[in-house]
């Protein structure tokens, strides 16, 4: 390899090893993850340093905000990074553009090396403390009706988390869609019409240079900072920032959901039917929960558009708090509870990231179990 990436860390790999695993790692945003390393970007190339397994302590994201990050306004309003903490105590930070690659990437690090803590000490500390102000909340003796219905929806979770990127494109796809379709169309004519002139400003700077005017250099900057700021604003359309393309991606996440769910009943994860069982399976479709499909063996308990280990875990929670005891029950009180959360709710940090993955796929779907697949 002409550009290997380079052992940050005191174990290394063979170059034969390295260029099979390197060459096979699964690519997440500038960095990736291999059978053997993780291979972390330089501030200008991609995957240009690897980590192996043993020598990895910890791995966490931190988000660095401006401002206007608080406020929610702002061009650069925050900046996701990637923290791999070395055994030796050594720290390596990746930056990257979008905060879902760096939660995509902690995902299959958790499905791959669960034995790896994907939080820093600090939050792991708030975690804990939180987990306990939660578990008082719950009921200690649950009925065996609400138990049975726990352990139906683990099991689904455990089966999301065998290809967690299918959840997560899922949810990153649901986000995207809503942006796009919220936009008002007037700013991308705007940015557009800014961004020519721009162009244009660059151009003519160019020409007076050439023809050693006073002033070209001026026509060059700013020309070349409002570029930089059109592009960076995300308004910009792009072959890959329109509805068209947006619509494409939910489209393709709504089938890969689908198609995966369907293959529930087919891997033996599925719960066995059992007599006057609680549960009330949603179809791997998209259907509605039916109370008469309960103890069909091959039902995924969630609509596709809806499959998503966050959405599960609410759920649960609501079961372990007493409000529910089936899984029809738990689906619909948990549908009312995110309906209810807007701006102005105070949650903890584990509800955020809940609420900010599930969220918009609910909200595009308008809270419906019917498909919503496209012709």
């Amino acid at each position: 390899m002409m550009f290997a990436p380079a052992a940050i860390a005191e174990h290394k790999m063979t170059a034969e090893d390295l260029r099979r695993d390197s060459r096979n790692c699964v690519r997440t945003g500038p960095c990736g993850i291999g059978e053997k390393a993780v291979y972390l970007n330089s501030f200008f190339v991609d995957r240009r340093y690897y980590v192996m397994w043993q020598d990895i302590g910890r791995v966490f994201k931190r988000v660095a905000m401006s401002r206007g990050g608080f406020t929610g306004k702002g061009v650069f309003g925050s900046i996701p990074y990637l923290v791999v903490l070395l055994k030796d105590g050594t720290e390596r930070q990746c930056n990257f553009k979008y905060e879902d690659e760096v939660d995509l990437f902690l995902s299959l690090v958790r499905s791959r090396h669960p034995e790896i803590p994907t939080m820093s000490e600090k939050a792991q500390a708030r975690m804990e403390e939180e987990r306990a102000r939660e578990e008082a909340r719950y009921v200690k003796d649950l009925t065996p009706q609400a138990q049975a219905s726990m352990e139906e929806l683990r099991r689904a979770r455990a089966y999301l988390d065998r290809e967690p990127e299918i959840p997560a494109f899922l949810s990153v796809t649901a986000k995207e869609k809503r942006i796009t379709d919220r936009m008002n169309p007037w700013y991308r004519y705007a940015a557009l019409a800014i961004f020519l002139l721009a162009v244009g400003s660059v151009l003519f700077g160019i020409y007076a240079v050439i023809r050693q005017e006073g002033y070209a250099v001026y026509f060059v900057l700013f020309g070349m900072a409002f570029i930089f700021y059109t592009m960076s604003a995300q308004v910009l359309p792009t072959g890959r920032n329109n509805r068209r393309y947006a619509d494409g991606r939910w489209q393709k996440a709504l089938r890969q959901s689908g198609e995966y769910i369907s293959r529930y009943g087919d891997t033996g994860a599925a719960p066995s039917a059992v007599s006057g069982s609680p549960a009330a399976p949603v179809s791997g479709t998209g259907g509605r929960p039916d109370s008469a499909a309960a103890g069909a063996v091959s039902a995924f308990p969630l609509p596709a558009q809806y499959a998503h280990p966050a959405t599960i875990d609410r759920m649960i929670r609501v079961i372990r708090e007493g409000r529910a005891q089936t899984v029809e029950e738990a689906y619909e009180v948990m549908k009312k509870d995110l309906r209810a959360i807007n701006s102005d709710v105070t949650v903890s940090q584990v509800e955020y990231d809940e609420i900010t993955a599930i969220k918009p796929m609910f909200l595009l779907c308008g809270y419906r179990e019917e498909p919503v697949f496209a012709e």
